[in-house]
């Protein structure tokens, strides 16, 4: 894969540990709809990654890291961040790809895979 210069972090409206997963995963099955997460309603069954979405982000040409929020935050500080969210890191800095919003809003896997396609079909550096 060819070094664009630039990176992707999609992170998680969670905290990262086992018990932290475990949770998630319960209430994830019991209580869907009040499951806080909308990038791990989207891209994870209940156990691991969605195979489209692996396979998709593979296929991206750019790396791609997945944070949780408490691993974002200790790593970037980013102030007034909200989550589920998702990056574009460049050098040092860091810049919104998809706002919590915006991955709030999605209804389907495939929504999310067209809104970053065309994300970074829009995007521009330099």
């Amino acid at each position: 894969m060819k070094d664009k210069g630039f990176s992707l972090v999609f992170v998680y409206n969670a905290d990262s540990g086992l018990l932290n997963a475990l949770n998630d995963g319960i209430l994830k099955i019991l209580s869907p709809a009040t499951y806080d997460c909308r990038l791990c309603g989207l891209t994870f069954g209940v156990m691991s990654m969605k195979d489209p979405w692996r396979t998709f982000v593979k296929g991206l040409g750019v790396p791609v890291e997945f944070l949780h929020r408490d691993e974002f935050q200790e790593r970037y500080a980013l102030e007034g961040a909200e989550f589920p969210s998702a990056y574009i890191v460049e050098g040092e800095g860091l810049r919104t790809f998809i706002s919590a919003e915006e991955m709030n809003g999605l209804e389907s896997l495939e929504g999310l895979m067209d809104l970053v396609r065309v994300r970074l079909a829009e995007t521009t550096f330099g």
